[in-house]
């Protein structure tokens, strides 16, 4: 299983805190949710953050309007996606 850091998100709209993030990215890609997720329940990939030094793996959340990312570290669930940069193409 490849681990694999993101670096930044999209979301719509951006400035919405509580609006859903529609792509993930790191250096040299971008996948939108679906794809992290489906990678992510498959086995493929684990998906982690770096924060102020501090690592936090992305896991996959059933929610009531279907499953989301969130981050998770010192056995706490976070907000660190929120907190990342937005995606430019590379």
């Amino acid at each position: 299983m490849a681990e694999v850091q993101v670096t930044c998100v999209n979301k719509q709209p951006r400035t919405d805190p509580y609006e859903g993030i529609t792509h993930l990215g790191g250096y040299g890609w971008r996948w939108t949710r679906g794809e992290v997720i489906a990678s992510i329940n498959a086995g493929v990939n684990r998906f982690f953050t770096m924060v102020n030094g501090s690592r936090s793996e992305i896991g996959v959340v059933n929610g009531p309007y279907g499953p989301y990312l969130r981050t998770h570290s010192n056995g706490y669930w976070n907000d660190n996606l929120l907190a990342l940069n937005e995606c430019y193409l590379y």
